[in-house]
């Protein structure tokens, strides 16, 4: 039986919390206790109280992972400086570390993600890029582990995140059995950016670089290469990129592909016009251009995203027998 201690806070988002423990409590294999500052119970994001077993600094010896859950993104509750304390101390007794969502800049805060790879949820990886510049941020990632620390996506990747965390210490059978009990993937498809919004990228303070991102956004099917982009505001290509990487964290290409990839994604949501038209006025070319391209931000082809994401309305009902 392993001992996994979650630490939890006035303002942890709920899920946060009750996804992987229920994933991990699934598997028999955990001893699992929850832990505040002290030692009360904790509010959650949501106004549904906590129950916890002890102080963090109640804690003694060893332990074999320290789960860190989140707050809400982006400007939710968040613990002050003797959570941050304790983590530091906890960190340095366990065998593994593992965070939810914006779990992962509580860890960035406490120092524990000092130049390792890390991910977070995808409204929060500019903060975590910009604040924390030892850290290496996979935007894409469900979760990443860097030697005994793991860090996931946003909410329900913290399910993702659990069920690796089994796999690890159980073996695929118990993980496959509990995912299938669950009723989740064991490895879902895609990476977090088919979630994402244009509201991610930070706001910039250069005026120009603003009025840019606003003309790219507003009409993605336009002409954006680095040339045209640096002439209409009058920057040499050189000074705009070096603006995208430190004011958006993105080459402008980047920018531009992720922009008309969200436009796209938007109209396969909300209509039924052709992937080949929806490429052409998102300024992806031909459904071959817009397949690849999709496949390589997101993880899966326009074909699939659409029915993925499709209104529920919209969507045949599934069989009771084939979930």
């Amino acid at each position: 039986m392993k001992d996994l201690v979650v630490a939890v806070y006035d303002g942890v988002v709920l899920l946060d919390v009750a996804g992987p423990v229920q994933i991990l409590h699934g598997s028999c294999g955990y001893r699992i206790r929850h832990a505040s500052v002290d030692g009360r119970p904790a509010r959650t994001d949501v106004g549904v109280p906590l129950g916890v077993d002890l102080a963090l600094g109640e804690i003694e010896g060893p332990i074999d992972t320290l789960l860190v859950p989140g707050y809400a993104p982006p400007d939710g509750d968040r613990p002050g400086e003797a959570f941050l304390k304790a983590l530091r101390d906890l960190g340095a007794r366990a065998r593994r570390v593992a965070s939810v969502c914006t779990g992962a800049l509580l860890l960035a805060e406490a120092g524990l993600l000092d130049e390792r790879r890390a991910t977070t949820h995808w409204a929060a990886c500019a903060e975590l890029a910009s604040r924390f510049p030892r850290i290496t941020v996979e935007p894409d990632a469900i979760f990443v582990r860097d030697g005994p620390v793991v860090t996931s996506a946003g909410v329900t990747a913290g399910i993702d995140l659990a069920l690796a965390l089994v796999e690890e210490d159980h073996g695929p059978d118990i993980a496959r059995a509990v995912a299938k009990y669950m009723v989740v993937f064991l490895q879902r498809p895609g990476g977090q950016s088919q979630f994402s919004v244009r509201g991610a990228v930070p706001a910039t303070r250069h005026p120009a670089l603003r009025r840019l991102l606003d003309v790219v956004a507003a009409d993605p099917g336009g002409d954006h290469t680095l040339a045209a982009m640096a002439a209409q505001v009058a920057l040499s290509e050189r000074h705009l990129t070096r603006l995208f990487r430190r004011e958006v964290g993105l080459t402008p290409g980047q920018y531009v592909e992720q922009i008309r990839v969200e436009a796209a994604q938007a109209l396969l949501e909300t209509s039924a016009e052709p992937v080949a038209s929806i490429a052409r006025r998102c300024g992806l070319g031909s459904d071959e251009t817009m397949r690849r391209t999709f496949l390589k931000v997101l993880g899966a082809t326009p074909t699939a995203y659409r029915q993925r994401f499709r209104t529920t309305s919209r969507s045949p009902m599934i069989p009771k027998e084939n979930i």
